[in-house]
């Protein structure tokens, strides 16, 4: 039986995966550049022009895009071009519209409860 097999394992991992996407956006200048490669990719000279970082700051913060998956730099002789990997956003709106779900339902089951207390309370008066 390897790790994938042990649901708790299994789970750790989708967990570190959000945990790894959630802390990549959480970084404006990582937005902007995930912002940038939604036009298209890009090398990294290209994009740390734009920003107030060092050519050395931009690519830590790509290695944090690209361990988090949302980033893929390839090399291109003396270049790196980089290329934004929409999908592995999936597993953070998946995990957003769960909760959404979750917290819709829950609140609008508060509101009727109130509304129904509400109702209880003119009729007792």
């Amino acid at each position: 039986m390897n790790n994938t097999d042990n649901p708790a394992t299994l789970n750790h991992m989708v967990e570190q995966h959000l945990n790894d996407i959630f802390h990549a956006l959480s970084n404006p200048t990582r937005r902007a550049i995930l912002g940038r490669l939604a036009s298209g990719k890009t090398t990294v000279g290209d994009l740390s022009r734009p920003l107030p970082l060092s050519f050395a700051g931009v690519s830590k913060h790509l290695g944090v895009l690209e361990r988090a998956g949302l980033v893929t730099r390839e090399a291109r002789g003396r270049e790196r071009v980089c290329r934004l990997n929409p999908a592995a956003l999936r597993d953070a709106q998946d995990w957003l519209e769960f909760h959404t779900r979750f917290w819709t339902e829950r609140l609008d089951a508060l509101g009727a409860l109130v509304e129904t207390g509400a109702d209880e309370e003119g009729e007792q008066r």
